[in-house]
């Protein structure tokens, strides 16, 4: 293990430092407490395998539509398809794809970019977020978004370091843009 020299300061919240924030729940007014994300790229069992609700929205048809395209694909198993098997996979998708503006130029860019290899523990191209929970009173007031990430399919886990849980709502923003798909618009408290 590497050991961090002496003089480099460390980041900590004042909060966690001073011990305000414990089972008690209570901390110093306005101060940012680390935020944990986790999970949020799941893939459903009618997905094929894919991230199907990205590159859905990513070529701007829905969901069940692109699932029902991809419903006529020949998975080549344990090995890449040859040419002919490419074709009719290719002629499949863009038999539903087409009617709904997707071009065959388009289908490749999605279709490269969430190309990933799960046998080989991979996922597909994504971006971690970061946020920062601002605790007052005690109490988490709000949770500010840092980094919004990418590739999330589904609202990943948010749990804010040090207090209770907090019921948490994680809304996901899914578009064409390939570097901005499935990333959070706003993690909000559910106020009762």
């Amino acid at each position: 293990m590497k050991s961090r020299p002496s003089w480099v300061p460390v980041a900590f919240p004042a909060a966690l430092a001073a011990g305000l924030v414990g089972l008690a729940g209570s901390a110093a007014t306005g101060e940012d407490v680390p935020v944990t994300i986790s999970g949020g790229h799941e893939i459903g069992r009618d997905d094929y395998g894919r991230p199907c609700v990205l590159m859905a929205a990513a070529l701007g048809v829905k969901t069940d539509v692109f699932r029902k395209a991809f419903s006529g694909v020949t998975p080549a198993r344990g090995r890449g398809p040859t040419g002919g098997e490419a074709r009719r996979n290719k002629d499949a998708l863009l038999r539903v794809l087409g009617p709904q503006g997707v071009t065959n130029e388009r289908m490749d860019e999605v279709a490269d970019y969430y190309r990933f290899r799960p046998q080989d523990g991979e996922i597909w191209k994504h971006r971690d977020a970061r946020a920062h929970a601002v605790v007052e009173d005690g109490k988490v007031a709000r949770i500010v978004v840092d980094d919004p990430g990418a590739g999330y399919t589904t609202p990943p886990k948010v749990a804010v370091e040090g207090l209770r849980p907090a019921d948490l709502v994680v809304e996901l923003h899914f578009g064409k843009d390939l570097k901005t798909n499935g990333s959070i618009r706003s993690i909000e408290i559910r106020r009762e």
